[in-house]
């Protein structure tokens, strides 16, 4: 069993040395983290997402699609549909003190903006909140 858990409270992968814990979206990124390389040996990675052990992949509500489970709830908008943000599979709490709840305007973001967007003079949430409430 290699799940572990990474920084920031991430689903991980754990490396041979039974130390370190990559993030889930390191493994098979064609960049080895871990010493001996597992996290990108054939075995892994030869047949994406079925390959990896399911601990590590988030199926979205898109058939096709795909994403590492250290995406999932992470506030973006990866899966492309926010399945993997607001989609009852997800599973994901309400915004974090980081972020701002709102109809964002632009498709990477999908109930939440990061606070960082707040008062830039560029509209990211649809009621304008980001500009005169956040």
């Amino acid at each position: 069993n290699r799940f572990c858990t990474a920084p920031s409270n991430q689903t991980g992968f754990l490396c041979d040395d039974r130390v370190t814990c990559i993030p889930a979206s390191w493994v098979c990124d064609r960049v080895s983290n871990c010493r001996n390389g597992e996290d990108e040996q054939e075995k892994l990675c030869g047949d994406l997402p079925h390959s990896l052990p399911g601990y590590l992949v988030f199926l979205c509500s898109i058939p096709t699609s795909w994403v590492y489970a250290d995406q999932r709830c992470d506030g973006m908008n990866d899966c492309g549909d926010c399945s993997d943000e607001t989609g009852s599979l997800a599973s994901c709490p309400p915004c974090g003190w980081e972020w701002w709840s709102c109809t964002p305007v632009h498709y990477e973001y999908c109930s939440c903006i990061p606070r960082r967007l707040c008062q830039d003079g560029i509209q990211h949430c649809l009621s304008w909140s980001d500009e005169y409430d956040c």
